[in-house]
């Protein structure tokens, strides 16, 4: 039996590196509620930034999920 040691520290690299930008992403996207929230006494500019950038994170985040999703369930292909 022969393993690909290249490939599969190259599979390894990419799972943790997709992890970590979900998860930086994720936070970012709790970050833009916080700025909701605060927003909320001084209404303005910072309301609809962080409504916004919360929405884009975690649609992002959604994105992401359905992808590997996609990729897992053979039916979809």
């Amino acid at each position: 039996m022969h393993l690909d040691w290249t490939a599969l520290g190259q599979v390894t690299a990419v799972s943790i590196g997709v992890t970590v930008a979900v998860v930086v992403v994720f936070a970012l996207g709790v970050l833009g509620l916080a700025q909701l929230e605060g927003a909320r006494d001084r209404q303005g500019r910072t309301f609809a930034l962080g409504l916004t950038q919360a929405g884009l994170c975690f649609l992002a985040c959604a994105a992401v999920v359905a992808y590997g999703i996609f990729l897992i369930v053979p039916r979809f292909h």
